[in-house]
């Protein structure tokens, strides 16, 4: 990642929503590991958010438990924190549980958008703005390239049309109030994450994790469907990266696409292959396609060469070695050992390289 140094967030305000998640508790643990000053805004965690308590962030950071639709608590916390950059990661993310509570799903990823994009307007000290959305807000054709930052807009399911939403309303915001320049506003678009910690219903490795560690057979529901699959720490360090550019030089703001090689995008039977071969014990997985399933995406891929040219960016880590890190993971989580150190030491490996 040309020239991005992320001790740049030493004493940094930053507010981060949705910081209990996966994805936020690793972005508050490189954040505290920079030496930034964070606050974090979101509901408790709970059954398959962990990963937050075992990180041992709460004690180093101001946690507050809130709603991202409840605006006067948002705000409240907000200026109470008077951040100068502000990553926006709540949601409810599962495309699956979208179908189930669609109502819920857009209340969250649409209006909870709104919310803090309100705080941020209001604002005098912020100065640079993420909203992290994801690469399914794209019309998916279903064609063989991946999708640029200038195509349509158009999610199928309630969750990726929700966040097709949040990403116009960030557009909107930006040219109607956020448009002087004093505050920077950006979208990044990311493609399937994977990686210690994650213990979400219906993702893939999580499944295969908890199939495996009962020595059951991995059931695959979409086994020729093609992700964009990419460690954690690959678009966490992006984002970090965008919002300290655009804090120097709001020239850059703009939409990024996040995501790994061509190489690197494989079918899901691909993928749990490599984690049945990385995993070892007899993991071993069958083809479980079900009949009248809600609609997914069959094939989705990013074409990242906005985010190469701007920034010099470069994904570090392949499939193998991203599986390979999720498996380890999991090993450290069911020994007992501190997750913690762990983490640190995955972060530091992979800013190293």
């Amino acid at each position: 990642m040309a020239g991005f140094d992320i001790s740049f967030y030493k004493g940094k305000r930053v507010f981060v929503t949705g910081h209990t998640g996966f994805k936020g508790s690793w972005l508050c643990r490189m954040l505290v590991h920079a030496g930034a000053e964070v606050t974090g805004y979101a509901l408790d965690p709970s059954g398959e958010h962990l990963l937050f308590e075992k990180a041992e962030i709460r004690e180093r950071i101001h946690s507050v438990t809130g709603d991202i639709r409840d605006y006067d608590s948002l705000k409240k916390t907000f200026d109470r924190a008077e951040p100068e950059i502000v990553f926006h990661l709540a949601a409810q993310p599962i495309v699956r549980e979208s179908y189930k509570d669609p109502r819920g799903t857009y209340e969250t990823n649409v209006m909870g958008t709104v919310n803090i994009l309100e705080c941020v307007r209001n604002s005098r000290s912020v100065r640079s703005f993420l909203n992290v959305t994801t690469d399914k807000v794209y019309k998916n054709r279903e064609w063989e390239w991946g999708y640029r930052e200038n195509e349509e807009l158009d999610g199928y399911d309630p969750y990726s049309n929700s966040k097709s939403c949040s990403e116009l309303i960030t557009h909107s915001y930006k040219r109607s109030f956020l448009g002087d320049g004093s505050i920077a506003v950006s979208t990044a678009r990311a493609g399937n994450v994977i990686g210690g910690g994650d213990f979400a219903k219906d993702r893939i490795i999580p499944d295969c994790i908890r199939a495996a560690g009962r020595q059951e057979i991995i059931r695959v529901r979409n086994p020729y469907s093609v992700r964009p699959y990419q460690h954690v720490l690959e678009p966490l360090t992006a984002y970090l990266m965008i919002a300290a550019e655009q804090y120097k030089n709001p020239d850059v703001q703009g939409y990024y696409n996040v995501g790994p090689g061509e190489e690197n995008c494989v079918t899901t039977g691909e993928l749990v292959g490599l984690f049945c071969e990385t995993w070892g014990s007899g993991a071993e997985w069958k083809n479980c396609m079900e009949k009248d399933a809600p609609h997914e995406s069959g094939f989705l891929k990013l074409d990242c060469s906005r985010i190469k040219h701007i920034f010099g960016w470069k994904p570090k880590w392949n499939i193998g070695k991203s599986v390979e890190m999720a498996v380890q993971f999991s090993r450290v989580w069911t020994a007992g050992r501190n997750i913690a150190e762990e983490m640190d030491r995955e972060i530091e490996e992979f800013l190293e390289e």
